[in-house]
């Protein structure tokens, strides 16, 4: 377990004039977006208008890195791997805090509660453990699902989770009892992303069998099916202010989909491999993708263009994840490490 820094020396003037042509793009993006822009330049200069270098290299996992999140308050990471692990670590300084042990096969996905004192986990061991990360023993396990758990989500009020399988099954749990509230069925292949809607009302889930799906939490039933990619869906999200959801695919694209309505209403082309993940940044108008073809990219969720691109000539960009105060970008490759940017 180690951390490396990277410092690139680049002749002052170049950065100059990168940053200034960075800023001026932004702000004319952030002028076709509302009036008031000038209140909110700071804003955009600090949270877009930066270039994103690579800060720092955790080292520590022996596997492939399935998932990267950070906590609420953006100090801590958790990280999922190939090697059955779930670690936390620590931003500011890169070192890792807990190696979390008990599943028995990949750990596919983990998250924190918004307490940031809990983690919840899943593995193709078909198992889900919640965490106490301070004592790092588990709490409860939920068990149910007959085939790998791909991935989980937790309600805004940490009331509930989602989980999805390989069983083709969407499951709700009770965080507090660890018994599941609800099956929701209607993918007819594989389920590799669910995420609840940020009032709880809703889950946006992705599939091997090439859709969408769009559920009704109370009820469990689906209430719209998203078509239009070519291939497997690799992951689906709601965009914060709940108007949106953006899809990615093997079939390489990244899609912008109307939540009221159903209807496409962009077709994000630029990766040239199969995207893995995508996560929007907190104000909705921005969107980060990873994928297979060695890049992050940030795009312009109004224009669908290609604003910033991250080189990571390491290996394939598996996962992703945003600061809460968009500054920080954490990403987990199949060579086991995390790199940070910012």
């Amino acid at each position: 377990m180690e951390t490396q820094d990277n410092k690139k020396e680049e002749p002052l003037s170049h950065l100059l004039e990168e940053n200034i042509t960075t800023i001026i793009e932004n702000w004319l993006r952030t002028l076709n977006i509302k009036l008031g822009w000038i209140c909110d330049f700071d804003k955009i200069v600090f949270k877009y208008a930066k270039n994103f270098e690579l800060l720092k290299v955790l080292k520590g996992h022996e596997g492939e890195i399935n998932s990267v999140k950070f906590s609420a308050d953006g100090s801590k990471i958790v990280s999922s791997s190939d090697d059955t692990t779930v670690r936390i670590w620590d931003v500011k300084s890169g070192q890792q805090i807990k190696v979390l042990q008990g599943h028995c096969d990949w750990t596919t996905d983990a998250e924190f509660l918004s307490d940031g004192h809990t983690v919840v986990s899943c593995s193709c061991d078909k198992v889900i453990i919640l965490w106490d990360i301070e004592l790092g023993n588990a709490i409860t396990k939920l068990e149910g699902h007959l085939n790998w758990i791909w991935g989980i989500n937790v309600s805004t009020n940490d009331k509930s989770i989602a989980s999805c399988s390989t069983d083709k099954t969407i499951r709700l749990w009770d965080r507090d009892s660890g018994k599941e509230i609800k099956q929701l069925e209607g993918h007819s292949d594989t389920v590799y992303t669910v995420q609840f809607s940020s009032d709880d009302q809703m889950l946006v889930s992705s599939s091997c069998d090439k859709t969408i799906g769009l559920w009704d939490v109370k009820t469990g039933k689906r209430l719209k099916e998203l078509n239009g990619h070519a291939n497997s869906v690799t992951c689906a999200k709601f965009s914060p202010d709940g108007q949106l959801i953006a899809s990615c695919s093997w079939d390489k694209t990244v899609r912008i989909w109307d939540v009221k309505t159903g209807l496409e209403l962009k077709v994000l082309q630029g990766h040239l491999d199969e995207v893995k993940e995508l996560q929007y940044f907190p104000d909705s108008q921005t969107l980060l993708s990873c994928s297979s073809d060695k890049t992050i990219r940030l795009w312009d969720v109004k224009t669908g263009n290609e604003i910033h691109r991250l080189e990571v000539n390491y290996g394939v960009v598996r996962c992703a994840d945003i600061s809460s105060d968009s500054s920080i970008i954490v990403s987990g490759l199949n060579d086991s490490t995390i790199r940070i940017w910012g």
